[in-house]
């Protein structure tokens, strides 16, 4: 499933085709993706104009002048691109076999913005902008890990006299959102702690963040913000909306690098795998205490 950087590098690419144009044409080649389309789905979108796209953990956010929100999700294998834009700018390539293409969108740009997703995972919905953090999809998020909020007293008091794994509490979108399989193994190797302590530990005994809980989160902003800035990584089915791969996936340190000499400065360790609650975990054992 993309995580946040892929998601973010998606809404990065769709923003300047996207935000302050019109929805003209609205095309649905089938009833439903993970769930059904919204009720007069396309007669609610045409004619409205994308104020602005933003992103709230692994969801896309269209925010509308009908005074609702576009919500989409990429599920495990949804993808936009981008074509037919306007004179001057550049033209996509369509790079993905139409069978698979169930929601198109023409902007009065110009622009045609295509979704398309294999395994139909993913979703699209509408939903009032009053109200939007309370609605189902969002509420009890947790915090942005690249916003203001998320500091290292944040995850300590998150963390506090939790006995699940600092790699389940990670991956909890109550604790932190948006963060997946892949960045949570990169981060924790960089801020040198085991996937398998306790999460209690990034808590002393007065709830004071302990000295891995600052670590913890600068590793993590630091992964996530190399990773957008490579557009994500591209391992099985993400790819930008102008169908470029992500380059990422060539930078990491631990994930998917099983039986290879740990690359942090001195040590002597080898990257191992570990299936952890169902899902692979890379780490180091030397180094990652």
């Amino acid at each position: 499933m993309p995580e946040l950087p892929e998601v973010e590098t998606v809404r990065r690419g769709l923003q300047p085709a996207m935000e302050g144009a019109v929805f003209e044409t609205i095309v649905l080649r089938r009833a439903d993706l993970r769930v059904p389309f919204p009720a007069r789905f396309a007669e609610r979108l045409a004619g409205r104009r994308i104020l602005a796209l933003g992103r709230r953990a692994k969801y896309l956010l269209a925010d509308l002048d009908s005074a609702e929100v576009l919500v989409m999700h990429l599920g495990m294998s949804g993808s936009f691109r981008v074509e037919a834009a306007p004179v001057g700018a550049f033209h996509h390539p369509r790079g993905r076999d139409p069978v698979h293409d169930h929601v198109v969108f023409d902007l009065s740009t110009g622009a045609r913005i295509t979704y398309n997703d294999p395994r139909r995972f993913g979703l699209m919905a509408l939903v009032p902008r009053v109200g939007l953090a309370d609605h189902p999809f969002f509420a009890g998020l947790g915090p942005e890990p690249l916003g203001n909020t998320f500091c290292a007293e944040l995850l300590a008091a998150v963390a506090r006299g939790r006995v699940t794994s600092l790699k389940a509490l990670l991956l909890d979108q109550h604790a932190v959102a948006g963060l997946g399989n892949i960045y949570v193994c990169e981060a924790l190797h960089r801020a040198g702690l085991s996937p398998f302590n306790a999460a209690m530990t990034l808590a002393d005994a007065a709830g004071q963040p302990a000295a891995g809980a600052a670590r913890l989160v600068e590793a993590v902003r630091q992964v996530l913000e190399e990773a957008i800035a490579a557009g994500g990584s591209s391992i099985s089915d993400h790819a930008r909306p102008d169908g470029g791969l992500g380059y990422f996936q060539h930078a990491f340190r631990v994930y998917d690098r099983e039986g290879q000499p740990c690359p942090t400065p001195g040590c002597r360790g080898v990257v191992r795998r570990v299936v952890q609650n169902g899902r692979s975990t890379f780490f180091c054992p030397v180094c990652q205490r």
